[in-house]
């Protein structure tokens, strides 16, 4: 059997790497195709070169161009080479700009998609991540479901279809979080060069265009994290992007800002922070993994178990709001009770479900 991995973003370096060690245990061929959407080293290289993952046997050196023309030019470059490559299955992650040309080039070429994190909703149709996964899950024939809300997502919306098979199979992701924690635990020099204490600083990632490109959305929340750096320090590993549009609004900043770091460093970053502050959908649930509370600057979330599980409060941009979620977190110790994501089966139960029905 010969699979087609098309990724493009780092959250699918992530995932692909989980999913990759669980097909190396069968006899499958993997071919690796980076469209190149993320493609500077701290955002790419670096994540194979951590995460041991092969060597993409494609790249399609796809980036920084608009979404139309980044879409066109990246399905353009993965049908010639599925033409070439002829696999028995397309498999593809999340929701990127990659995510969706690789479903367009092989739903129209009749090659069997596999759409891993299938049925997450925002129900925000701004976002182009939203429109990206109702497309790409449309034309899927196997959707991988993280969740029972991603489940009851598709089955509002009329899923399945003609030749559709949906399966919780639990969060990749998690896959990744429990193989990785003991590796990146043997070097804790991004504690040690920043000189901080485990359980004595917030981590926040602010990132999302949403956020970094509104001048006052970006002010309140930086406001809101210089009073919660009152009572204990914030951490940002932080985009040059984002940092130049701080300096260039002349921001108040009593937040620490490091540079990006790798996965590994931010495993150790959560693990040894005392909450999670961020705009990211897969650090909600990297929180959650590693047993912190976190706090979204989002009005809306992929994630509402957590949410409604109160290990999650969304607070979008709003200063006071940030500010009393943190307080009411600080009174409350963190006890996990559920288990929202498969406990780390998730790859080995993709692989064995497509193999079953191949």
């Amino acid at each position: 059997m010969k699979i087609v991995t098309v990724i493009g973003a780092r959250p699918q370096f992530i995932k692909a790497a989980a999913v990759s060690r669980a097909i190396a245990n069968h006899d499958i061929e993997e071919i690796i195709v980076h469209t190149g959407q993320h493609y500077d080293k701290n955002m790419s290289d670096i994540f194979f070169d951590e995460l041991k993952i092969k060597k993409p046997t494609y790249n399609l050196g796809v980036s920084g161009t608009g979404h139309g023309e980044m879409t066109g030019d990246m399905l353009k470059g993965i049908e010639k080479l599925l033409l070439e490559e002829r696999p028995d299955l397309i498999l593809i992650f999340g929701d990127t700009n990659s995510t969706l040309a690789a479903s367009i080039a092989g739903s129209k070429l009749h090659i069997p998609i596999a759409h891993v994190e299938a049925g997450l909703r925002s129900f925000n149709m701004n976002m182009p991540e939203e429109v990206n996964r109702i497309l790409s899950d449309r034309v899927s024939k196997f959707l991988f479901c993280p969740t029972e809300t991603a489940i009851n997502n598709l089955n509002a919306e009329g899923f399945p279809f003609k030749n559709q098979f949906i399966v919780n199979v639990g969060d990749v992701m998690e896959d990744a979080a429990l193989f990785y924690k003991s590796i990146a635990a043997e070097n804790l020099d991004i504690l040690k060069n920043n000189q901080l204490e485990s359980g004595n600083f917030n981590l926040a990632t602010i990132h999302r265009a949403e956020n970094t490109d509104n001048p006052e959305k970006l002010r309140l929340m930086v406001d809101g994290l210089n009073e919660i750096c009152k009572q204990k320090r914030v951490v940002v590993p932080l985009h040059p992007r984002t940092k130049k549009k701080l300096q260039e609004k002349n921001l108040k900043i009593d937040i620490t800002i490091i540079e990006p770091v790798g996965y590994l460093d931010m495993i150790n970053l959560i693990h040894h922070s005392y909450l999670v502050i961020t705009d990211s959908g897969g650090l909600q649930k990297e929180a959650f993994f590693f047993n912190k509370f976190c706090i979204t600057m989002r009005e809306e979330t992929e994630w509402v178990e957590l949410v409604n599980g109160n290990y999650n409060i969304l607070v979008g941009s709003d200063k006071n709001k940030m500010i009393n979620a943190y307080a009411l977190f600080s009174k409350r110790e963190f006890r996990k009770k559920e288990n929202y994501y498969g406990g780390g089966k998730a790859s080995e139960n993709i692989v064995e479900y497509i193999l079953k029905q191949s």
